[in-house]
């Protein structure tokens, strides 16, 4: 008998698509708070916040992928990461599951468009409810300049 590697992740909403990221990027979850502004920064960033004592930015993750933004609401989430040497925080409309997924089960993205770049999306995994886009939280924030504007 094989036994198979198990990615553990943490799912999520943007608008009406499933997104994941591993388990092991997230520091905590919380619940939707206003940002302080900061003048200059990139169009998705929202602001920065004080988490107990420590300054971090946070990021609408919706605009951050060419999405609409994301509606604040009672269910909208801060998913703390942690991405390289950088904390921020990630606005998503909410937290939908923790799954352990056999990594067999992620699929490459389809190469259908020449436009999409698909660095920031290590694969597809599908599952009982839908597909899930499980984004690499490092390689979307590795060249932004949120570390600076914090």
């Amino acid at each position: 008998m094989r036994s198979s590697s198990v990615l553990e992740i943490i799912a999520f909403r943007l608008g009406a698509q499933d997104f994941c990221i591993r388990t092991t990027s997230v520091r905590e979850i919380r619940g939707w708070a206003p940002s302080m502004p900061v003048p200059n920064a990139p169009h998705y960033m929202l602001g920065v916040m004080n988490l107990r004592g420590t300054v971090i930015p946070t990021v609408d993750l919706a605009q951050r992928l060419g999405m609409a933004p994301a509606q604040r609401s009672d269910r909208s989430a801060i998913i703390v990461v942690e991405a390289g040497v950088t904390v921020l925080g990630l606005l998503v409309d909410h937290v939908t599951d923790m799954l352990s997924v056999p990594v067999e089960e992620v699929q490459p993205v389809p190469a259908v468009f020449s436009s999409f770049d698909s660095r920031y999306c290590d694969g597809i995994i599908t599952h009982a409810n839908g597909m899930i886009c499980f984004i690499n939280v490092e390689r979307l924030f590795e060249t932004d300049v949120i570390p600076q504007a914090a």
